[in-house]
């Protein structure tokens, strides 16, 4: 790819902070490396909401739709935490998933060298430490029908479905296996099919799969309860974890733990249609405008949008290196400030190191 155009939805909360640090970033990388790149930014969520635009306007789908990679900030607010689920600005970033039919969110779990002190666990367990979420995001519990609040005899409730197709677990395997074809070729798939039918049809598949197309990769059937307390006991056992769209949300958040804060986790969402790349924690609304917010996870997701949507690794490389580089320098924003010679710095001194490493 020579020519790359992105949609940039900054977001809510910090996410208009972050993102601008991060596109800053993703200009001085494409520059660097030859490859044209122009975007244009569009608002959803609450700052749409807060427009009296519904969540997810037209003209900013029509963007994304135009578009090569969407570049997405952090969604919500807590203003419409009791708005009824279809309103609520989160449900903005659902739509698009579904929209561009993008069921697979890879989510890294790699600790930076500098930051392992960051972590609440012990360095010999994390060092070391190379993992691969791979989520599905289009089926289960957060999209399957029937949903929605009901009333009966017994009062009001609220029901919400776990539904799998055989198709959508394989196709979700696959990308789980030929992930690990390319690192230790090793996949936990976690699921909870000793209490669930949808998820035994889930192994079933997952099994099947593996013996037909990729009995070379090690396969590991893990319910998702152990896995949650093997992953902070023994996080180096492994490789690639696949799992379905609760689960894998639970556990990529458990990863976080690792690299020391959810604001050193990037993450990229990948299927049919235009792929999405967006950090994996929240708005943060505790922090907004105080210029206290980690701008890393933004901008290793821009690093993650050049290697899967441009099919530039070495780019993502670079940003990559630009990051562990600036961290090395003893620079840390407030939520990864732990331990000696460190220096605490803002969102926009952060990210203006990172561009010097980059740049440098």
């Amino acid at each position: 790819m020579t020519e790359l155009k992105v949609a940039v939805i900054p977001g809510d909360g910090i996410g208009p902070e972050i993102t601008e640090a991060a596109v800053a970033v993703m200009q001085a990388a494409a520059k660097k490396f030859g490859l044209s790149l122009s975007h244009d930014s569009a608002p959803a969520a609450a700052a749409a909401v807060d427009q009296g635009l519904p969540p997810l306007p037209d003209h900013t789908l029509k963007l994304c739709q135009q578009s090569d990679a969407i570049l997405c900030g952090p969604f919500g607010d807590p203003r419409w935490d009791n708005a009824p689920p279809s309103e609520r600005p989160e449900r903005a970033k659902l739509t698009l998933r579904k929209t561009f039919d993008l069921y697979a969110n890879l989510r890294p779990v790699k600790p930076v060298p500098a930051l392992i002190a960051a972590s609440p666990l012990k360095r010999e367990l994390i060092d070391g430490t190379d993992i691969l979420i791979v989520r599905e995001l289009t089926g289960g519990l957060y999209f399957s029908e029937p949903r929605g609040y009901f009333e009966d005899a017994q009062g009001r409730y609220g029901v919400n479905t776990m539904k799998y197709h055989a198709w959508e677990v394989e196709r979700i395997g696959k990308v789980a296996f030929e992930a690990a074809q390319l690192r230790r070729k090793r996949v936990h798939s976690a699921d909870k099919a000793n209490a669930l039918e949808v998820m035994q049809l889930w192994r079933e598949t997952i099994q099947k799969l593996h013996d037909s197309s990729y009995s070379e990769v090690e396969l590991k059937h893990i319910f998702i309860d152990n896995c949650c307390m093997q992953l902070v006991s023994r996080p180096k056992d492994f490789d690639v974890i696949v799992a379905g769209n609760m689960f894998g949300d639970i556990l990529s958040d458990i990863g976080a733990q690792l690299t020391g804060s959810l604001g050193m986790l990037p993450s990229a969402s990948l299927g049919k249609g235009v792929p999405l790349f967006e950090p994996v924690h929240g708005s943060a609304p505790d922090i907004t405008g105080t210029g206290k917010a980690n701008p890393l996870a933004m901008i290793l997701t821009a690093g993650m949008l050049f290697t899967h949507a441009a099919k530039r690794p070495d780019i993502g490389e670079a940003i990559d290196n630009a990051v562990a580089k600036a961290l090395d320098k003893g620079l840390r924003t407030a939520d990864i400030a732990r331990g000696d010679g460190v220096k605490v710095v803002g969102c926009k001194e952060m990210g203006e190191a990172v561009l010097a490493a980059l740049e440098g």
